[in-house]
């Protein structure tokens, strides 16, 4: 008899388990669902869409498939994962029940979508009730205004899907903009809205900027019947920087801090300013950064054609090793500038708030991890669903994180992190007493954390 000499143990497998379950720690998302009133929200927006003699009911279906897409799926096909546990998960209609339900939510997209921002606000509004000083929207003001982040990504599309256009990349595929809140440095983040828009869909179209961010406005809880006011602050990169966008933004009274190009009159208009005048600029840590400085430029530039109160800041540092100057670079410095309407503030202090928008690539980041780097379907109207799929997703690994592991590092984690550490622990269900039990793997390091989750969550009431 011959000795292995793997260092792995030899085993001899078969597929005959009971009561296993896969992703047993999913059950904290579950839960989140429930206490945050997503699950109830949804099946009241979504019963107009329900046939008479349907068994599943279009809210739970949603919710399961946000469910399969934050344990990691990428197509409606990966709901299985739930369907295989319904211990855990309850009953999970067929794949192609799934497939109807989406067709027929696309054929009424409108009206559909308005219904799950509906519900979403809804959620949202009792998952920051519940969440209490950890909400983002915790002691808000004017001088410490929630956080409102737009970027546009590009989606790659590997078929001719509807819609699907050359992109300015030289790819093929779409071009969706989407707004995130941010929550600081103490959190991640989660979507608010989201806009499905074809590959070559402009990056600087202020008619979809305006859209986004009045759905973005739309879902914060202390907007309902008001105005936000400077208790919001707006934040995007130069693609922004419209005349008409920044021009709206003027009239809903919101706090703004936007990227603004530099035309060649305005860099040499700055040349003229001497050294002094410049401030040192501060990193990350806000400590001063070497090589680098900052100016309220509002009145060495002419900035008449713009809306009233609108300050520009500049920033001009040695570039990166290897990094290319651009026409309107100087000296030798790389120069960036911003577009603010915040009156008060250092310059040094309002040019690093603007610099931290870098958080929403982030925010793609994770989302391109949550289904969002790829749209599967076919129909434009399907994945403008599927779109809204992943934003339901995403809010939810950032409530049960917001709600469940507030004074955990899982809080901070990454999608790919906490579903490796958290959603994926194995579990084993057992019966006693009446009672369903599902028992954690006590070897696995993070099944206290779990429990702890658990707990917090059951102590929290769904809204009535």
């Amino acid at each position: 008899m011959s000795k292995s000499t793997s260092p792995y143990p030899a085993l001899s497998v078969d597929a005959t388990g009971n009561g296993i379950v896969s992703h047993a720690g999913a059950v904290t998302v579950l839960r989140t669902a429930e206490v945050t009133g997503l699950t109830a929200a949804l099946s009241e927006q979504l019963a107009p869409w329900r046939k008479p003699l349907a068994r599943f009911d279009p809210g739970k279906i949603v919710v399961d498939l946000a469910v399969s897409l934050a344990l990691g799926g990428d197509c409606l096909a990966d709901i299985a994962t739930l369907r295989e546990h319904a211990g855990v998960f309850g009953h999970v209609p067929s794949d192609p029940t799934v497939s109807r339900l989406v067709s027929v939510l696309a054929c009424d997209a409108p009206r559909v979508l308005a219904a799950i921002d509906n519900a979403r606000a809804q959620a949202r509004a009792a998952a920051w009730a519940h969440a209490g000083h950890h909400a983002p929207d915790h002691d808000i003001s004017a001088q410490n205004p929630i956080v409102i982040d737009l970027d546009a990504t590009l989606v790659t599309a590997h078929s001719e899907k509807e819609k699907a256009a050359p992109t300015y990349k030289r790819g093929f595929g779409f071009h969706p903009l989407l707004a995130f809140v941010d929550h600081g440095k103490s959190g991640t983040g989660e979507p608010v809205a989201a806009l499905l828009r074809p590959g070559n869909a402009g990056s600087n179209t202020a008619v979809d900027h305006i859209e986004v961010t009045r759905k973005a406005l739309a879902q914060l809880p202390f907007t309902t019947g008001q105005r936000s006011g400077r208790k919001v602050l707006v934040r995007t990169d130069g693609a922004g920087a419209s005349h008409a966008f920044l021009t709206w933004l003027h009239r809903q009274r919101v706090s703004y801090s936007i990227g603004f190009g530099l035309t060649d009159a305005m860099v040499t208009a700055l040349a003229a300013v001497p050294q002094n005048a410049w401030s040192v600029a501060v990193d990350s840590e806000e400590k001063v950064r070497d090589g680098a400085w900052v100016i309220d430029a509002t009145a060495i530039i002419d900035v008449t054609a713009w809306p009233p109160g609108m300050r520009v800041i500049i920033r001009k540092e040695r570039p990166h090793p290897g990094a290319q100057l651009r026409f309107t670079d100087s000296d030798g410095l790389r120069l960036t500038a911003f577009a603010t309407n915040t009156i008060g503030g250092q310059v040094q202090d309002l040019e690093l708030r603007h610099r931290r928008r870098a958080r929403c690539e982030d925010r793609i980041r994770t989302a391109k991890d949550t289904g969002l780097s790829n749209f599967p379907l076919h129909g434009f109207d399907q994945n403008r669903i599927w779109l809204a799929l992943v934003e339901l997703a995403l809010e939810l690994t950032a409530w049960t994180q917001m709600l469940g592991f507030p004074d955990h590092d899982a809080l901070r984690w990454e999608p790919k992190r906490i579903r490796l550490r958290i959603f994926s622990i194995a579990g084993r269900i057992s019966s006693h007493a009446r009672r369903i039990r599902l028992k954690l793997s006590k070897n696995a390091s993070w099944s206290d954390a779990i429990v702890s989750a658990l707990t917090r969550l059951a102590a929290l009431r769904a809204p009535a």
